[in-house]
């Protein structure tokens, strides 16, 4: 067997809290390039726009890796990394709310059964899929395959919930990068910023960047769920072994 065993009793809310800010920041720390080349592959897109209708310049970027390149080579290496306590800071309180939670809140409603806008859309969207995606992979290969509730079928079940998440969420994500990186009055609201993308660039628009996107999606839900459910074990063992020696 991989990594620690499952615990014998549930993990508390404190210890899911706690798990879940850790493991969000350790998956940000590693994943965090993969994010500003997504962004600045999104944003270029306007540009894309513009080139062809004879008012830009030529394409900066190209590729996800391209993109990492190119930035490292001409603003240095710790241009991958602009923001990074800001989203550290973001996903110690939202992930360890959102993720610790979830658990909680599903067990409450199936008990007894068998640039605020498009920030919180996109947002909402990425959550609801990446969790319920994630838990349903998770309970199908249980029931389905001869994993066992261990490393493998988490790894799994992250990689799965992350293609899921990109596939639903990149037109949310493109629209939303687009608008609030856009000159301000350039977009009266983030309807039209969706429409003259559809108007000016064609349907793949809400697709730029996907690949960026999906190796950060799903390196992001592996690193961080195998990372949470090894660390809500370890804190249980370490628990339960406090409280036996006492």
């Amino acid at each position: 067997m991989v990594g620690f065993r499952p615990a014998e009793v549930p993990p508390s809310t404190a210890v899911k809290f706690v798990g879940a800010g850790t493991a969000a920041c350790f998956a940000d720390l590693l994943t965090f390039p993969l994010d500003t080349a997504k962004v600045r592959l999104q944003i270029q897109g306007e540009a894309e726009a513009s080139a062809a209708a004879g008012k830009g310049c030529a394409l900066k970027y190209r590729g996800v890796f391209g993109t990492i390149i190119t930035m490292v080579r001409t603003e240095g290496p710790r241009s991958l990394y602009s923001g990074l306590v800001a989203g550290l800071q973001r996903q110690m309180s939202f992930a360890s709310v959102r993720i610790g939670l979830y658990d909680s809140v599903k067990q409450f409603y199936t008990k007894g059964s068998d640039r605020t806008t498009p920030n919180i859309a996109r947002n909402a969207i990425v959550n609801c899929t990446e969790l319920v995606t994630y838990d349903l992979i998770k309970d199908a290969l249980l029931r389905s395959t001869p994993l066992t509730n261990n490393l493998p079928c988490h790894f799994v079940s992250a990689f799965g919930a992350g293609l899921c998440t990109t596939v639903i969420a990149s037109p949310v994500d493109v629209v939303k990068t687009r608008y609030m990186n856009s000159a301000s009055g350039q977009y009266s609201s983030v309807l039209n910023c969706a429409a003259a993308m559809m108007t000016k660039e064609g349907p793949r628009a809400f697709y730029k960047g996907f690949m960026p996107s999906f190796l950060r999606f799903g390196s992001w839900n592996v690193v961080m769920f195998v990372t949470y459910e090894q660390l809500k074990r370890a804190m249980m063992a370490a628990s339960h072994k406090c409280t036996t020696n006492l």
